[in-house]
């Protein structure tokens, strides 16, 4: 079923969007954690888009602006530019619609998000850059070959897709306090705000960005659109240079606020999903937990808050760098240098005082000391499991208290 009429979008769109995505996609459930609840001092409840089909929220825009093609611009086929959860949306609708797709993808994307995306029958083209170089290539290409170019969030139908999620949660959590959710391109944080904030205009909603690419948050700032010169962040789902300009606009008119989060931070949320929740989170898909989990959005206390997990088609091959990142950032490792005397004995002696205190030492360094330093010295570098920053602080006052220098 096609809608028609003017392009503009209203809740009418929305609901309609949602009628043709009952053939394609799930409704995602939205599930209470009560150990990150009890952490954070608000009632969180995750909206699992992570589970989607392709893995991802964006299936829903992309499936609902192809539905809504003509038959000449299905004839001409479609292409797209993405870091990957995009096109794999697309790629899957093209597929069931019988229209040929072309993605282009930044060269950086995760294998594994380029290999999905082919499996669904896409042709990929990689692009050297981020997502706004494959965002150029793709316009070039659109008109030198006469495709039907899919925006992946500046675009009245795709934006209208995304909005269904904000249908889902009002009606999975009806005294819903605020809503959490990620930002890169806009086109999410603009469906699902201006879904909710027309059905309750109480409801808060806050965007989340990464650190090394807050696009929309600088400009949301300066009132304006901005790009960035560059960006870099393990959440490569939101690694967008500039916002668009019908996402800046909503964004600015229907959100309560946007935060940033660190990579660490991310991290550390991507462990927690994976060790609470038992719940796989791409970075992308995890800055909304950060944001909550260190006290980074306003005003939630107590609160009944909807957390986005917009995805979790995180690349297995930096899955292990990220979690290592979080233990850090959780104080479940440390690192520690201490400074010794060369002689028999000392590294029995460190090791007996943190297996008392309950420390695990994985790893240890023994080097010689350098000029300058006593003639009889060494450094003792070691790499510790640990339980908090408590534990920490706790075994490097047991080591002082011995007698052991702690650099």
């Amino acid at each position: 079923m096609k809608l028609e009429g003017k392009k503009m979008l209203t809740l009418d769109k929305v609901y309609h969007a949602r009628y043709v995505l009952n053939e394609a996609i799930r409704q995602t459930d939205m599930i209470y954690s009560p150990v990150i609840s009890e952490e954070s001092g608000c009632e969180v409840y995750l909206k699992t888009e992570n589970l989607q089909v392709t893995g991802s929220f964006k299936v829903r825009g992309a499936y609902y602006k192809i539905s809504q093609l003509n038959e000449q611009e299905k004839s001409r086929g479609v292409i797209a530019c993405s870091a990957g959860n995009h096109a794999q949306g697309v790629a899957l609708a093209s597929k069931k619609f019988g229209i040929k797709s072309i993605i282009c993808m930044p060269d950086g994307a995760p294998i594994s998000k380029v290999e999905a995306t082919k499996s669904y029958g896409a042709k990929v083209v990689l692009v050297p850059g981020v997502y706004d170089d494959a965002h150029n290539e793709a316009e070039r290409l659109k008109v030198e070959k006469g495709y039907t170019f899919i925006h992946p969030f500046d675009d009245e139908d795709v934006i209208a897709g995304q909005g269904t999620i904000g249908l889902e949660i009002i009606d999975q959590l009806k005294d819903v306090d605020a809503i959490v959710v990620p930002i890169g391109g806009g086109g999410l944080a603009s469906g699902l705000a201006f879904a909710v904030k027309s059905l309750n205009p109480k409801v808060k909603i806050y965007g989340v960005q990464s650190a090394g690419a807050p696009s929309m948050l600088t400009s949301f700032e300066h009132h304006k659109l901005e790009c960035l010169p560059s960006v870099s962040t393990i959440a490569d789902g939101i690694a967008v240079k500039e916002p668009g300009k019908l996402t800046f606009e909503m964004c600015s008119k229907y959100l309560d606020g946007i935060v940033s989060v660190t990579d660490d931070q991310v991290s550390a949320a991507i462990l927690a999903l994976i060790e609470k929740q038992k719940m796989i989170a791409e970075g992308a898909g995890a800055v909304g937990l950060a944001a909550i989990m260190f006290g980074k959005v306003p005003n939630i206390k107590g609160k009944k808050v909807c957390c986005l997990i917009s995805g979790g088609n995180i690349d297995v091959t930096i899955l292990s760098r990220v979690i290592n990142r979080g233990l850090l950032m959780g104080g479940r490792q440390c690192s520690l240098t201490l400074e010794l005397i060369d002689k028999p004995g000392q590294l029995v002696g460190v090791s007996t005082i943190i297996a008392q205190c309950g420390g695990n030492v994985i790893a240890v360094l023994h080097e010689r000391t350098n000029e300058g330093t006593a003639v009889n010295g060494c450094y003792l570098k070691l790499q510790i499991e640990t339980r908090n920053f408590d534990h920490i602080k706790e075994i490097k006052s047991k080591l002082a208290e011995n007698g052991f220098k702690v650099l």
